[in-house]
């Protein structure tokens, strides 16, 4: 085992979204929802420093007066992870560093578990890190639920929207969604980045599957973090209840 390289957290804050435009600026509780994401995220001691990657003046203007740290970055990125290389790249981020993709969408995001991100890489041999969670068998059925299924050295072997293993015997199986965070060693985000979109990738809308098309190893964290996305308005409501419990 080696030591833990040096971590960075990047959260890629786009202000056209098709549901929801403006995301990052809806106030939660009179703070900007980015806030609240970096002030999670920079609670978890093993990242070096977490920054904001924004496409949009306005979005950089409340990221100033919030004082949290921001690149601004081009708008046609096709992925959050474009957005997450090039923010990478004007911050001279070394190959040998771990870079995590962090969503911008999610306010009640968990210090701890970018520290189960991080832990792994003091193999070498890890690239990709991502977590996964036990799901039921009705949250399998849901194509909007990501699950992946893995071998027994915790390496995806598949992500799909359809159910995965298939339970040809009828008999109750054990599921797994995934978790859409992404730590990569910096090298490895460059040539995910370089090697363009996977036919599987284009199949089911999963760019992670770029990585396994391309024998690219993604190393499982299994955790019991429950992921809270604000897709819509209406889910600022239910942020605020879980933050005033």
């Amino acid at each position: 085992m080696s030591e833990l390289p040096t971590c960075y957290g990047i959260i890629p804050a786009r202000y056209d979204s098709e549901r929801f435009p403006g995301k990052p600026l809806a106030l939660i509780q009179g703070k900007p929802m980015f806030f609240h994401v970096y002030s999670r995220a920079a609670k978890c001691e093993r990242l070096s420093k977490v920054i904001l990657a924004t496409d949009d003046d306005r979005i950089m203007a409340a990221a100033n007066a919030w004082e949290v740290p921001c690149v601004m970055t081009r708008k046609d990125h096709a992925s959050g992870t474009d957005r997450v290389l090039e923010a990478a790249g004007k911050l001279s981020i070394p190959d040998d560093a771990v870079v995590i993709n962090i969503q911008g969408d999610e306010p009640a995001l968990e210090p701890d578990i970018l520290t189960q991100l991080i832990l792994p890489f003091n193999d070498a041999n890890i690239q990709v890190t991502t977590p996964i969670r036990p799901i039921d068998e009705n949250e399998a059925k849901n194509p909007d639920r990501v699950k992946v299924v893995f071998d027994r050295n915790r390496k995806a072997l598949y992500f799909s929207r359809s159910v995965i293993p298939f339970p040809r015997d009828h008999k109750k199986k054990r599921y797994y969604g995934h978790i859409g965070l992404y730590a990569f060693r910096m090298k490895t985000l460059i040539q995910f980045v370089s090697l363009g979109a996977s036919i599987l990738e284009k199949t089911e809308k999963l760019e992670q599957l770029r990585l396994l098309e391309n024998g690219i190893p993604i190393h499982v964290i299994e955790t019991d973090y429950q992921s809270i996305g604000v897709d819509r308005p209406e889910d600022i409501a239910i942020v605020e209840q879980l933050f005033n419990l």
